[in-house]
């Protein structure tokens, strides 16, 4: 998409061209118009007039000769001469020596020039400033210089444009949203059926799952112009002023329909209005009100489609969902694994790739990710390949970009005791161990002790076989197991505690709460809810809706839950000492082992 830009130029551009103006006029025009009939001659026709007697007046200067003739009618001027008998010859002509009195400007003419055509020149550029200027500040309805024009940036189709087939994993809402192009492009054929288009679509979802670039997407397919402003830039200091950015943005939509107006983070706007500290009148409200007297005022079928995202669709205002307004919700969720190599696939075409890459494994490995990361682990792959000195990224470099991605870089500088290098090694194989020894667990891909930016002295990757949607109370304790592993294994081996468990307890105590709270996985509160998860695609802020009795009984059993896989961690560990001492020695002296590794010495196989 092209964006379309508006040539804005300073006032001091107005005034630089008035100054010019006068001052080419005081030089150029008024001394031509000022001056009498002054006619221009060589000295020779001034020589042939003088031996003809047709002289009159003379005036001899050091720079030129003003003469008439002998009817004193006409001026004429020449170039002197170094010609010593000038004088006895224009005496002996009857010439009169005196000053030559040009013909003076008529008083209407001296009056249009002095004083009618300054005033012309400076009201018609003033009116042109003016309307410049009011054109600047968003029209005659605006408060003032600016504030109430709308700031949506206007893009037009290029060649370059985004279409769906650069939009990858989203194919259900790419699906919805297909309707829309098909109604821009024949919108008889809607009339003709007796149907309406919704008036606004929603696109709700995570961040970086593609929402902006679907919206982007339509308008490429539509080939319409595409309007594209931010929910924040409708807020002002000055009351009035968010309402009048929403009039003039509606005003261009209408004057460039079919078009497509695409608002993002449309919650800075359309938040619910039982929100208000100001007694419901604050500047958000009132650009609120705009906003859906403007939704209500579309006719139907005008071919003006209203395109909005946001991460909080909870927080929106029931008047702006309801049908007849935004009356589409488009959910953009995280892709899945198909969705993910897709993706993986769509933005490899921009690097060069070698052609053993297996995506699909790249794909497992970033589960959880979003569009936007996936896009940065194929930016971060071809970094490391151009750091390593190639222009073709290999499958070596995508798996330590999503590396990056969860751990941050390497900390190539960071040096660690021989023992906390072996504590941590013991760390990271009760981890893998707890999982492995477990059913229901997810395989281990790699293991590594090499410290991160993020602060981690070391990492265990699993990786799922396929996306899990469901998981069983067995697979969350075994999940809860796996976390609480590491301390298990400090314990097991040294009979002492270190604070790299710290982000493992956080894990599982979230787990456990959820299961208790909000699962129902526990025989005392059976099927209640004891919780309530808000703004589910930023994080998921939960809050207890419980008494204080409640509470402390909710937390007596996470306690309870934790302790038993804690418990269960450390049977499975000392059961397999011999193991646990084996693979923390062979991780040690490794510092990054492959999942084929592990579970090899665990088999009793062979090391490579």
């Amino acid at each position: 998409m092209k964006e379309v830009k508006s040539p804005k130029k300073p006032l001091i551009y107005y005034y630089v061209i008035v100054l010019l103006i006068i001052v080419l006029f005081n030089l150029l025009i008024t001394p031509l118009l000022s001056r009498g009939q002054v006619a221009e001659v060589d000295y020779g026709t001034f020589m042939d007039m003088i031996d003809e007697g047709d002289i009159g007046v003379v005036q001899i200067e050091d720079t030129q000769i003003l003469f008439t003739n002998k009817a004193e009618d006409t001026v004429y001027t020449t170039g002197p001469m170094d010609d010593p008998t000038l004088t006895e010859r224009l005496h002996d002509a009857g010439a009169k020596f005196a000053r030559v009195v040009e013909e003076p400007m008529s008083p209407i003419w001296s009056f249009l020039l002095s004083f009618v055509l300054p005033i012309l020149i400076f009201v018609g550029l003033g009116q042109y400033m003016s309307k410049k200027l009011i054109e600047q500040a968003g029209g005659k309805n605006s408060l003032s210089f600016g504030m109430g024009k709308s700031s949506a940036k206007v893009y037009v189709q290029s060649t370059k444009g985004i279409r769906f087939a650069d939009v990858a994993g989203e194919d259900e809402a790419k699906e919805s949203l297909a309707e829309i192009v098909d109604y821009l492009h024949n919108p008889q054929k809607y009339s003709e059926a007796g149907a309406s288009m919704p008036k606004g679509i929603l696109l709700v979802g995570p961040p970086g799952t593609g929402k902006t670039m679907l919206a982007k997407a339509v308008a490429g397919e539509a080939n319409v112009p595409f309007f594209s402003i931010s929910g924040s830039e409708f807020v002002e200091m000055f009351v009035g002023m968010g309402a009048s950015k929403v009039r003039d943005l509606f005003r261009q939509a209408k004057e460039k329909a079919p078009c497509i107006v695409f608002i993002d983070e449309i919650d800075a706007i359309g938040q619910k209005r039982n929100s208000g500290v100001n007694g419901g009148n604050d500047e958000r409200e009132q650009t609120l009100n705009q906003l859906l007297t403007e939704m209500d005022g579309f006719e139907e079928n005008t071919g003006v489609m209203i395109l909005a995202a946001t991460n909080r669709p909870e927080s929106l205002d029931p008047a702006l969902t309801r049908p007849g307004r935004f009356d589409r919700r488009v959910p953009v969720e995280l892709p899945d694994l198909q969705g993910r190599e897709a993706i993986l696939r769509v933005h490899a075409k921009k690097i060069k790739v070698a052609d053993d890459v297996d995506f699909h494994t790249i794909a497992r490995m970033a589960a959880g990710a979003s569009g936007a990361e996936l896009a940065n682990i194929i930016n971060e792959a071809a970094l490391r390949a151009v750091r390593d000195g190639r222009v073709i990224v290999n499958e070596a470099d995508l798996e330590e970009s999503i590396e990056v991605v969860i751990a941050g870089y390497q900390k190539k500088n960071a040096v660690l005791s021989d023992r906390e290098k072996r504590v941590v090694a013991y760390h990271e194989i009760g981890h893998a161990l707890v999982a492995a020894l477990q059913n229901n667990s997810a395989p281990v891909q790699k293991i590594t002790i090499i410290p991160r930016t993020s602060g981690a002295l070391g990492y265990t990757m699993q990786v799922e076989t396929g996306d899990k949607y469901l998981m069983s109370r067995e697979e969350l304790e075994n999940k809860i197991a796996t976390y609480t592993g590491g301390r298990a294994a400090e314990e097991v081996a040294f009979g002492s505690v270190t604070t790299g468990a710290s982000n493992d307890i956080e894990q599982a105590t979230k787990i456990a709460r959820a299961m208790i709270s909000r699962y129902g996985m526990s025989d005392e509160f059976d099927m209640v809810a004891m919780e309530t998860v808000q703004n589910q695609y930023l994080g998921g802020d939960a809050s207890l809706t419980c008494s204080p009795d409640t509470q402390k009984e909710i937390d007596r059993k996470v306690v309870e839950l934790v302790r038993a896989q804690h418990e269960k961690a450390k049977k499975l560990l000392e059961d397999n000492r011999k193991k646990l001492d084996e693979l923390a020695e062979f991780l040690y002296e490794k510092e990054t082992i492959t999942g084929e590794e592990f579970m090899a010495i665990l088999t009793g196989g062979e090391r490579k």
